[in-house]
């Protein structure tokens, strides 16, 4: 491996140096330009945070800092939208500190997506509380929070921080032990808002309908503060979450540092099919480099499979450079708590250098100063990749960020029209919070806590129909009291400790490692929808840069059994799917949406080599079928296109066009929709494309499909011109078709589909 790196201080032309001479294309090498600041003033703080304030030099608030201070103590719900390492923290902590230092009643609660934020938080929080010279107390409150500081922090603490699964499980259901601090609650912080969305998003808007019931039993109405990154409908999501008007502050005045941005498209090894040297083993030659040369280094990529494959690479490239292996971690959902805990703590440390992240890290964790972010591919949103560029130069270097295009369209679309990718603003959060399913679980767990009225509204809506059906079946007690319909909670289960958040339907399988018989170890975790083609007998499992072979999973009781494998391949699992559409609710020219019902079988797999990703050999996959009620957009094809021999062909180019293009739009993880074709659907009596809400319940994905159906269909088409094969590649359309002019035939069925023929 040669040393780009050799110098003391390494420099970013280095690292564009190194790019250069690995074959490929930089089309984009954009720089961005440090950005002055823009300062406020204090406000109405109390005089002992401004000398904090002082003390740490800190002259003035930023801008934005400052207007959101002066909402927060005026009592306006506001929603703060500002680019990562902006200050944010101050929009929030400078309020609650100004509110406890005034009363020593008042009290806050602070919500964020994950442990780690919250540990990050309490350190800030209580070094300017220590300086305001306030008696003022802060906890973390979570799972891992030790029985005598749960007291403390019921009984004496100004500031509880925790996470949505904590406040559904463990504060909620308890309330009456928090009787006076929800009696004194006087604010709500709501961090990183941009994360809730979906399934997630849609738990928690039905989780603050449950906290809006106990607050206002205690006689409480805190204010909320929130904070985003930026999302194009931060004012609507932050409305549709906690159900309030807000006030939007947008504009930053925190200065940011000159930073790189690299695009880079892998050089093509074979004209004849377009295909590029592989993204992910370029992305392992940059880490790898950058790391060995002493640069510290997070690399973001968009599955826990390729986590695994990239932390393999990059430590055997260390390894054959001299370098020390082990400087590099992987971080990922399925790792536990306390192997995640000790990766943020070494990162912020330096004993590590670098770390292998899904999005998990995109947040605001302070894992120290990075030097480098390497996307491996396009994290499918604007917002999510402007959040991964972000974490490099964070404490004000200068600073850079590759992003390595895969072959995947969009990727390819990105690589050809880098523009588009710098002046596109950024997707909507969608969220649906009266998803039955989700909806239905949050009722029953609010029921527990509180009895209902008839009548009685929850998160904005009259709830009596889902209270009847509770009734019909024994988990809630309808009385007539007084003339008044009251709902009584009668089953004996304890609903909230079974809902999990992150999930439709709240189910997951455990993962436990079976190597040492006699001592068996969880490992890991995944939940229901993922698991028919990434756990199943003979398949293999990653975790931590080692292979394991899946023995045997029991559907019933959620547990699959994993053995460690010395293997050189991988495998990737494949599922039919049947759709019968159960209510049309909109049809527009080809396109229409409704509910549906998918049933999904698993069918084969493919082991995949490690080192060459050649097909290996195949096996069968023998577990039931899954079922699932959701929602789906669908396309169908013109009706004089019904008997052309080309129909299947071009259908499968836009299929495959549109499963990369689609999550562009939704903001949504591209495993969150489903997209499929259909020669001939049994139901629409036409060749049929279908993109479907891979969440039970549907959490308006579908809807947002057929919003921006032309537009949609457009940039699919856009996706695939700006490729630059003759007549299609693996990507563009999926497989080339040998002599049929794909592309072309692609091209005219989406104008008739689009013209509405």
């Amino acid at each position: 491996m040669e040393n780009y790196f050799a110098k003391k201080k390494p420099t970013v032309d280095d690292l564009i140096r190194m790019i250069a001479d690995m074959g490929g294309r930089a089309p984009a090498i954009k720089r961005l330009p440090p950005r002055q600041a823009a300062f406020g003033d204090f406000g109405a703080l109390d005089h002992r945070i401004v000398n904090a304030l002082k003390k740490r030099g800190v002259e003035a608030l930023y801008s934005h800092q400052s207007e959101a201070v002066a909402c927060a103590l005026a009592g306006k719900d506001c929603v703060v939208a500002t680019p990562t390492a902006s200050g944010k923290t101050f929009c929030y902590n400078l309020p609650v500190l100004h509110a406890a230092l005034q009363d020593a009643n008042a009290r806050a609660l602070y919500l964020f997506p994950t442990k780690a934020l919250a540990q990050d938080q309490l350190v800030e929080f209580a070094e300017l509380a220590a300086l305001s010279g306030g008696d003022v107390r802060g906890f973390v409150y979570d799972g891992d929070t030790d029985p005598v500081k749960r007291r403390l922090a019921r009984s004496e603490g100004h500031i509880v921080i925790t996470n949505p699964d904590m406040l559904n499980s463990g504060i909620l259901p308890h309330h009456t032990k928090w009787s006076d601090y929800f009696k004194n609650l006087t604010f709500v912080v709501v961090d990183e808002l941009h994360t809730y969305r979906g399934v997630f998003g849609s738990h928690l808007a039905n989780l603050f309908a449950r906290l809006a019931r106990i607050c206002e039993f205690y006689g409480a109405r805190p204010t909320f503060i929130c904070c985003s990154a930026t999302i194009a409908n931060p004012e609507e999501h932050a409305r549709a979450l906690i159900g309030r008007e807000v006030t939007l502050i947008t504009e930053s005045g925190a200065p940011a540092s000159e930073k790189e941005v690299i695009i880079y498209n892998p050089p093509v090894v074979d004209w004849n099919t377009g295909v590029r040297r592989s993204s992910l083993f370029e992305t392992a030659k940059i880490a790898a480099a950058a790391l060995a040369g002493g640069i510290s280094t997070i690399v973001f990529t968009r599955s826990r499979l390729n986590v695994e494959l990239l932390l393999k690479s990059i430590r055997e490239r260390l390894e054959k450079a001299g370098a020390d292996p082990s400087m590099i971690m992987g971080y990922r959902g399925g790792y536990l708590p306390k192997e995640r805990r000790k990766i943020e703590r070494d990162l912020r440390s330096g004993e590590l250098r670098g770390v292998v992240s899904t999005n998990a890290l995109e947040l605001g964790i302070d894992v120290g100063s990075l030097g480098l972010a390497v996307l491996h591919g396009y994290p499918g949103s604007i917002a999510s990749a402007w959040q991964q560029i972000g974490r490099a130069g964070r404490r004000g270097a200068v600073s850079a960020a590759v992003m390595v295009a895969s072959a995947d369209p969009l990727d390819q679309f990105l690589a050809q029209r880098p523009e588009w990718f710098f002046k596109a603003a950024t997707e909507r959060a969608r969220i649906d919070p009266y998803n039955p399913y989700i909806q239905v679980s949050h009722v029953k767990c609010s029921a527990f806590e509180l009895p209902f009225r008839g009548g009685e509204k929850f998160g904005g809506r009259e709830v009596d129909e889902i209270l009847d059906y509770l009734t019909d079946y024994e988990v809630l007690h309808r009385v007539d009291e007084a003339g008044e319909r009251r709902y009584y909670w009668q089953a004996d289960s304890y609903p909230a400790a079974d809902l999990s958040l992150r999930s439709a339907t709240g189910e997951n399988y455990t993962i436990t490692d079976v190597t040492v018989e006699s001592r068996p170890v969880v490992i890991g975790t995944m939940d229901r929808r993922s698991a028919p083609t990434l756990i199943f007998p003979d398949a293999i499992y990653m975790h931590g840069g080692k292979s394991y072979i899946v023995q045997s999973l029991d559907t019933e009781k959620m547990q699959c059994f994993i053995k460690e494998m010395a293997a050189d391949y991988y495998t990737d699992g494949d599922a039919a799917l049947r759709i019968n559409i159960t209510d049309d609710f909109e049809t527009q020219g080809n396109y229409g949406w409704g509910e549906v019902v998918v049933t999904l079988t698993p069918t084969i797999f493919k082991k995949i080599k490690l080192a060459t990703h050649e097909n290996a050999g195949f096996g069968q996959i023998k577990l039931p079928e899954e079922q699932m009620h959701t929602t789906a957009c669908w396309i169908t094809m013109p009706e004089e296109r019904q008997e052309d021999a080309g129909l299947k062909l071009a259908m499968e180019g836009l299929e495959h066009l549109i499963r990369n293009t689609a999550p562009l739009f939704l903001m949504c993880d591209r495993a969150d929709i489903l997209v499929t074709s259909r020669l001939k659907d049994p139901q629409l009596r036409r060749a049929a494309l279908y993109i479907i809400d891979n969440i039970p319940g549907g959490i308006g994905l579908a809807e947002g499909a057929f919003e921006i159906k032309n537009e949609l269909v457009k940039t699919a088409v856009g996706v695939m011109d700006s490729c630059g094969c003759k007549n299609g590649c693996p990507g563009c359309v999926g497989a080339p078709a040998g002599n049929f002019e794909i592309k072309k035939a692609v091209r005219e069925l989406a104008g008739e589909i689009m013209a509405g023929r």
